[in-house]
């Protein structure tokens, strides 16, 4: 029986990670045994935990706790420092890794991340939450029926305001494509299948006279492979929270609101205007499917690779998506950034 093992206690591992990990095994008892260990450095800095949750400031230490055969290893650090996390776990002997979304920030940690794998032979399970869903699970069933025709158009629409987080110096995202579009481009591919960059832009986040380039908002188009066309919009200085995947179809629509945050675990569907609310806490299911795998199929088997392909292409996407951001005009790039005046 495997036991969690959680590295940064951030927002990700204390506030997600942890709620879901307790909500899953809630369900099913059996899941995982024994305390959770964490590692953390920063005793003044992260966020409170639970008193069961045994907290050690180096790998070192908690290995002692708890050795790799053991754990499954949540790797909940800032997306820059992912791969030096990644190569210290597996030459510390761990190998089963729940990562957070995105696998990496560009071709660089892309590849040495790819290299991790060929060396040690990790099973990587990148959170993926929205796809795991039973949300996504509506929808994939309902393009593979043919109600509706063929799905011609995704739009995904994921604004939520993120001051405070983006305007730190250490927040570790280096963009707006960074923060939520590995969610909703995880989904899309899951949905349509492969695709290639048709377009993207960034905007600035401008707060007063403090300026931090490319942490305004992101859009992202894409071309799918079946012509199927996507277009992603993440605005994370907009007032309101709103997670809204609307699919198009020939002869009909159906749009998809997933919670808005794990304040609340209900999501709506409304297909050609006949609306469902139900409960569907995303996180808690993929954890839950994360260990069941972790338990039964080994690291030779091929599934392990198809979800590897997919994060992978992820972090192509989005990285492509920087590179024609950084390669058009300043004015193109930044005309629509938004600008917030301070009292």
């Amino acid at each position: 029986m495997k036991q969690p093992l959680i590295v940064g206690l951030g927002r990700a591992g204390s506030g997600l990670h942890l709620r879901a990990l307790r909500t899953a095994r809630d369900r099913s008892p059996d899941l995982w045994r024994g305390p959770v260990v964490a590692v953390d450095p920063r005793p003044g800095e992260r966020a409170p935990v639970p008193d069961d949750v045994t907290v050690t400031p180096t790998l070192d230490e908690a290995r002692a706790l708890l050795p790799p055969e053991r754990a499954v290893v949540h790797v909940c650090t800032p997306p820059d420092s992912r791969p030096a996390v990644l190569a210290e776990l597996c030459a510390a002997g761990y190998r089963d890794l729940i990562v957070e979304k995105p696998l990496a920030t560009g071709d660089r940690e892309r590849a040495a991340v790819a290299g991790l794998r060929a060396r040690y032979g990790p099973r990587l399970a990148v959170v993926a939450h929205w796809p795991a869903s039973g949300l996504a699970d509506r929808l994939r069933a309902l393009i593979a029926s043919g109600t509706l025709g063929p799905l011609l158009r995704v739009d995904v629409t994921q604004h939520k305001p993120r001051f405070t987080r983006s305007l730190r110096a250490d927040d570790g995202h280096p963009t707006a494509f960074d923060v939520e579009l590995p969610h909703s481009l995880a989904l899309v591919l899951s949905l349509a299948g492969p695709a290639e960059v048709a377009g993207a832009r960034l905007t600035d986040l401008r707060l007063g006279e403090t300026v931090r380039p490319g942490l305004g908002s992101a859009h992202l188009e894409l071309l799918h492979a079946d012509g199927v066309r996507t277009r992603i919009h993440s605005d994370l200085t907009a007032p309101v929270r709103e997670r809204r995947v609307a699919l198009t179809f020939e002869r009909g629509t159906a749009v998809a609101h997933f919670a808005p945050s794990d304040a609340d675990d209900h999501v709506q569907l409304d297909v050609d205007g006949r609306r469902e609310v139900f409960r569907d806490d995303a996180l808690a299911a993929f954890l839950h499917r994360a260990y069941t795998r972790f338990a039964a199929v080994p690291a030779e088997d091929p599934t392990w690779d198809a979800d590897f392909a997919l994060h992978d292409d992820v972090v192509r996407l989005l990285d492509e998506a920087r590179r024609r951001c950084a390669a058009s005009p300043a004015g193109e790039r930044h005309k629509e950034a938004p600008h917030v005046g301070v009292r």
